[in-house]
């Protein structure tokens, strides 16, 4: 899975900024920035969180 281009798109399909997507996640807006930029991936905690949303969002299937 390409995160770097799924939580961008996520996001914006929630209408969210950066910031408001890393306080919802429980991360810091630097995460977000960085797995956007494809500089790093989410933790495995935070995959879980992010694997609900693409279902609800219908970005992936179950």
């Amino acid at each position: 899975m390409d995160y770097k281009i799924m939580i961008k798109v996520l996001r914006n399909k929630m209408l969210l900024t950066q910031s408001e997507f890393a306080k919802m996640l429980g991360v810091s807006l630097a995460s977000v920035a960085r797995w956007e930029l494809g500089e790093n991936e989410p933790t495995m905690k935070v995959k879980r969180k992010l694997k609900e949303l693409f279902i609800k969002y219908k970005m992936v299937e179950e």
